[in-house]
């Protein structure tokens, strides 16, 4: 039972939190969506694999969070257990660092200077937010257990081999 109530607080977190940051105000920000796509030769097609990519990667980081951690990614709900499984091999920040990416991938899309901007606003948000409540949060929550994965896995640019415990 803890599993279910793990993925149903996961998928209503997935709908408020990046829904919003990586959905709704990019959407709101670039006139819903009506510019003109990149007359950029390029642009295009890496903004869509961006998308892509990040789309995925933020699922898989979802699940891992409802599945290894058997929490959810909302402060309010959070794991039993420290995740460090999958993705979270590589980088210690994969939901933000895939926000991040899927903004930017529409700013390419569009050409989208203000999406841009948006991206670095959300950037210092995210990482004010990280050093200032998870690090610590997470650091008295699991102790050595955070510490030593913290030394491990770098926290937003990731790493191309995984980190083996």
């Amino acid at each position: 039972m803890r599993t279910l109530s793990a993925i149903a607080g996961s998928a209503a977190f997935f709908i408020a939190a990046p829904g919003v940051v990586a959905g709704l105000v990019p959407w709101l920000l670039s006139d819903r969506w009506t510019l003109p796509w990149s007359s950029l030769p390029g642009l295009v097609p890496l903004g869509w694999a961006l998308i892509a990519v990040a789309v995925a990667a933020l699922l898989h980081a979802f699940g891992r969070f409802a599945l290894e951690g058997l929490g959810t990614p909302a402060p309010v709900a959070p794991t039993e257990k420290l995740v460090v499984g999958g993705i979270y091999r590589h980088v210690r920040n994969p939901m933000y660092v895939a926000v991040l990416s899927i903004i930017l991938g529409q700013a390419l899309l569009f050409s989208s200077w203000t999406l841009a901007a948006y991206a670095v606003i959300a950037a210092i948000a995210m990482v004010t937010f990280v050093k200032l409540y998870e690090e610590p949060t997470l650091s008295r929550r699991y102790g050595a257990e955070y510490e030593t994965y913290r030394s491990n896995v770098p926290g937003w640019l990731p790493r191309l081999t995984p980190w083996r415990k």
